[in-house]
């Protein structure tokens, strides 16, 4: 409980739930062996902690930003062009984050200080408008950013894939450098996920969720809205920046579709409401589910349209085809909404209080 800062699931189903995924992606190089399934692990870690840090705005503060990608896009290019340009070295990849980070929190103060005065539509218009525009300028600056071709750059050597840890094998998989990489962001989103969820569950917190059920009369018992606003957007957009630059170590390349692309803000938006917005567990569950329909919904698609076609059944075959993945998982995220609104968090909570 210290280490979830006081904050249980509160629900026996949901405990396990998370407990399932957690051992999941902590065991995941030993029990799912390959490069896909260690890549879709490293990308649950990844959204999870850009959900979350999300959700404090969205869903503890009732913020509504568009820009939230333009500092995961941050965080990535200052990794890149860091790596890129100083080399595959330890001091560059710290130099690197470190100016991600302070970039970031510089623009979601000043979005902070100039819109969050402004009505919600207003505001997310405002946050919509620059995101773009750090999208555009992204993709004109060749010479910095690689322009539409984006940045590959090397990581530390022990970071490399033909690293080896030692000879041999741990329990059958070699500990290359991939695995370490792994590990790296796994340790790093744990161990940021724990501080956003202490946040959450601080005083300051409790005030952020005040100002989101009624900022009129938050600000009548003396709370300073656009002190409290600006800070919650600085430090979800230092958590943003910081999935970004864990994003780009993975992948060893920085470009507008991986990083800057308006694709990833409404995954980010579909993964918060389906975990359930206003729960940091929320962030965990929802990115579990999201990444692994994204991955293997269509392979399991691929297997029922086979499996009708070989039974004779008519029309079956055509409706589960591959290539219409994205329909069925549009469909299942209606369904969703429609019959789970609070989210998998708030679905299972409230199951449980119902039987007590």
């Amino acid at each position: 409980m210290m280490i979830l800062s006081g904050d249980a699931p509160r629900s026996r189903a949901l405990s396990a739930l998370l407990v399932v995924i957690v051992l999941a992606l902590a065991l995941a190089p030993f029990l799912f062996p390959g490069a896909k399934p260690l890549n879709v692990a490293a990308n649950i870690c990844i959204y999870a902690l850009l959900v979350a840090s999300y959700d404090l705005l969205l869903g503890y503060t009732g913020i509504v930003s568009f820009a939230h990608v333009m500092f995961f896009g941050v965080g990535a290019y200052g990794v890149a062009i860091a790596l890129y340009g100083l080399g595959p070295g330890w001091g560059a990849l710290a130099l690197g984050v470190a100016a991600a980070l302070g970039i970031s929190v510089a623009l979601a103060l000043a979005i902070g200080l100039f819109s969050l005065r402004v009505q919600t539509i207003f505001f997310a218009m405002v946050t919509l408008a620059v995101a773009y525009a750090f999208n555009v300028l992204a993709s004109q600056l060749s010479g910095l950013t690689g322009g539409e071709d984006g940045r590959s750059f090397q990581v530390p050597f022990v970071l490399q894939p033909g690293f080896r840890l030692f000879d041999g094998a741990l329990f059958g998989v070699r500990i290359t450098g991939r695995v370490l990489s792994y590990y790296l962001v796994l340790a790093v989103c744990a161990a940021l996920f724990l501080v956003l969820l202490r946040i959450v569950n601080s005083p300051f917190g409790r005030v952020l969720q005040a100002i989101r059920e009624n900022p009129f009369r938050a600000e009548a018992l003396g709370y300073r809205i656009v002190f409290h606003r600006t800070l919650a957007t600085c430090l979800s957009a230092a958590g943003a920046t910081a999935a970004g630059a864990l994003s780009a170590l993975w992948l060893h390349y920085t470009g507008p579709d991986t990083a800057l692309s308006f694709s990833i803000q409404v995954d980010v938006l579909v993964i918060v409401v389906i975990g359930g917005m206003g729960s940091m567990y929320g962030a965990v569950a929802g990115a579990a589910l999201f990444i692994l329909a994204q991955n293997y919904l269509q392979a399991l698609m691929g297997e029922l349209s086979s499996a009708a076609a070989q039974a004779g059944l008519p029309i079956l075959p055509g409706l589960f085809h591959p290539d219409r993945w994205l329909l069925w998982l549009g469909l299942m995220f209606i369904l969703a909404v429609y019959f789970v609104p609070t989210g998998v968090v708030g679905k299972l909570r409230g199951t449980e209080e119902r039987t007590q």
